[in-house]
């Protein structure tokens, strides 16, 4: 540990290496030297994980830092590297950023609309700092597919002994879903993602934005930094920072934000509503909590469960208003 610190940090050395409980993909430490404390990231997510791509999304914070954007830039080594690799896996050291986060239950409608406009902003300065860049067609969810999925979680849920209310929500969430799709209009096929594609932060959502006082300290978690539509962040943003414990949306609160966000970003209020419509099927679609438990026997995502298939349910009744917030 010793070593790995003073890479980056001359003459430290590690009092205390606290693991972070949250997160689901990499491994996060709060590391206490004789200089400082410090983040310490763990890359471990595949996809994510090699050194190229994690060197790429730290240019990228630092360039996002000198334009105003609130990040936390690792810190360099002497040779200006800030990946290092110890036993197979890759580490970087960041400065400790003390802050909350805040679900959108804490944030005001003003400040709602300030959460619109940072994101806003880091779609615009990571064009700058990246380039502009088409969204890349992607086809949308498809049905048969869909019900082939379902059926083989519900034969999954039927083999559990003992069973659990987990298993019977799933079950009744996994139908309904079924057959809300059945009834459903997908997004035109062959004429892939709608909308500006561009460079996006990927995981924007409360776990990854720490707040000091009523303001926004830092974005972290850059690992899914990519190139999408970025319409479809904000709205997946949104779904997770204002969705209550009954999955309803706070609607209000989503249609501040979304004015802020639009603004900000230059986004009309067509792209938001074919986002949208887009996010709606995919989440009609998606059952990957159910597959975590059920196929990867990794429960860790299950208290994300209610609120998630409820807001799918709800969304489909109120499809209409929850289109309107977003775009009117």
């Amino acid at each position: 540990m010793n070593a790995l610190v003073r890479r980056y940090v001359p003459r430290a050395e590690a009092l205390s290496c606290e693991p972070l409980a949250q997160g689901l993909l990499n491994r996060g430490f709060r590391l206490t030297t004789t200089r400082g404390t410090f983040f310490l990231k763990q890359h471990v997510d595949a996809p994510t994980s090699d050194r190229a791509t994690i060197t790429r999304q730290h240019r990228a914070t630092e360039r996002l830092h000198a334009l105003g954007v609130p990040v936390a830039p690792p810190l360099p080594a002497a040779d200006g590297r800030t990946v290092a690799v110890v036993g197979g896996h890759c580490y970087a050291l960041h400065p400790w950023v003390e802050g909350r986060h805040r679900y959108g239950a804490q944030l005001t409608r003003g400040g709602s609309r300030r959460l619109g406009a940072l994101l806003g902003f880091v779609h615009t300065c990571l064009e700058r700092v990246m380039g502009g860049a088409p969204a890349e067609p992607h086809g949308s969810a498809d049905p048969e597919d869909t019900y082939r999925a379902i059926d083989e979680l519900l034969a999954l849920v039927r083999a559990r002994c003992p069973r659990e209310p987990f298993d019977e929500a799933g079950r009744a969430a996994a139908a309904g879903a079924a057959a809300a799709a059945r009834r459903a209009r997908p997004p035109a096929p062959g004429r892939g993602r709608p909308g500006t594609g561009g460079w996006v932060h990927g995981d924007f959502h409360p776990l990854n934005l720490l707040y000091r006082g009523a303001e926004p300290a830092a974005i972290v978690d850059w690992d899914r930094l990519g190139v999408q539509p970025r319409a479809e962040e904000a709205v997946r943003a949104a779904l997770i920072f204002y969705v209550q414990p009954t999955g309803r949306l706070d609607l209000p609160k989503v249609r501040a934000y979304a004015r802020a966000y639009r603004r900000t970003a230059g986004a009309g209020a067509a792209e938001l509503a074919a986002a949208v419509h887009r996010v709606w099927w995919e989440r009609l679609n998606d059952f990957w909590i159910l597959r975590w438990r059920y196929e990867l026997h990794d429960s860790r995502a299950d208290p994300q469960f209610p609120a998630a298939s409820a807001l799918t349910v709800w969304w489909t009744r109120e499809y209409e208003a929850v289109r309107d917030a977003f775009a009117g």
